[in-house]
């Protein structure tokens, strides 16, 4: 198994699991995507044709571990491939979630492909599949928004641009949860005096259906509302900011601030800030258009990279799974067409 900048490879040994179809050359590329929340897979000819697609559950490895992460995944793959009548294919082109790390796309490639689902294996973070979703060519920088945040970038000549992206402790700010949490902060502060007013103290424990901060913080503190209800409080920011609430817009902007920055540190380490890129914005918060931060993330990305082109990602990110492994495969610009054309149909 070898490592590059993009993500993470395995090539197979003797011991690989036989498949007359696949050996024909019909099944050339199992697709992935696996977030936190959900699966996607496919099994995609070597021309571009959608053989067989499936839904599973989300991919946990920091919760559940990686061997029962991948079982989350094999159950997806295995109807898949029952659907596709293979065993195995040429490729797989995994783009997961919590694969922040190159150490950490090492580690799932080699689980993956103990699996014998394919001839090589390549393991990326889930970001590469919304970049690789938005653009013709392997030629670009997207920003993820969603229960995270995180920014990655490529050019076709194999050179990439990417953040570690876990967390406070590698510099980050925003996501969803990172959103909640500041709301959650200010609204606390701005119920017992600490400090300024804001809509936010009344409107996030009243999502709950309770009547003070006090009674959100003892029911967050004490699990009577789960952790993960925590996420609930994005929407509630961005209406409150809608309303014209100074605290929440402010929020809102830095969020704009993060995302500039580094999809402008990705254009410039590729060497792209002077040329026309475009710079896809993916995840549920960005691609939910809110006006406000819509509307100054194009205009800090004008002041800051003229020529970058940003544009909202709307297809499902197993595209880009399929679109990177058709890329390793070398496949033709007609099966690249084709599994476009069939993810802009459904």
């Amino acid at each position: 198994m070898t490592s590059s900048g993009s993500g993470a490879r395995a090539a197979a040994g003797p011991a690989r699991a036989a498949s007359g179809t696949a050996a024909s050359g019909t099944a050339a590329v199992l697709a992935v995507d696996a977030g936190n929340s959900k699966t996607d897979v496919a099994v995609v000819g070597a021309d571009g044709r959608v053989l067989a697609a499936a839904r599973g559950g989300g991919f946990r490895p920091p919760a559940v571990g990686v061997r029962q992460a991948v079982d989350t995944l094999a159950e997806a793959v295995g109807r898949a491939f029952a659907e596709a009548g293979v065993s195995s294919v040429d490729h797989v082109s995994a783009c997961l979630a919590n694969a922040d790390l190159p150490v950490e796309e090492r580690e799932l490639a080699a689980a993956l492909h103990a699996r014998a689902w394919g001839t090589s294996t390549e393991v990326r973070n889930d970001t590469f599949a919304i970049l690789r979703a938005g653009i013709d060519e392997p030629r670009g920088v997207a920003v993820v928004c969603g229960a995270g945040i995180n920014c990655v970038g490529m050019r076709p000549d194999g050179r990439v641009a990417r953040f570690p992206a876990i967390g406070r402790l590698s510099g980050d700010w925003g996501g969803g949860g990172g959103l909640a949490d500041e709301a959650l902060w200010h609204a606390a502060r701005a119920e017992d005096g600490r400090g300024g007013p804001t809509a936010l103290a009344h409107a996030l424990p009243a999502h709950f259906g309770l009547d003070s901060m006090y009674a959100l913080i003892e029911a967050l503190h004490l699990k009577h509302l789960a952790h993960e209800r925590r996420h609930e409080l994005t929407p509630v920011l961005f209406a409150t900011a809608a309303d014209g609430d100074p605290v929440a817009r402010a929020l809102v902007d830095r969020l704009a601030e993060e995302v500039v920055a580094m999809a402008a540190v990705a254009l410039a380490r590729l060497d792209l800030v002077d040329e026309k890129t475009p710079v896809l914005l993916g995840g549920s918060i960005l691609a939910a258009r809110h006006p406000q931060l819509d509307d100054r993330v194009r205009e800090l990305l004008t002041a800051r990279a003229p020529k970058a082109v940003p544009r909202v990602v709307a297809a499902r990110p197993v595209l880009g799974s399929a679109l990177l492994g058709l890329d390793h495969l070398g496949a033709p610009a007609r099966a690249h067409a084709r599994v476009r054309e069939f993810y802009e149909r459904v």
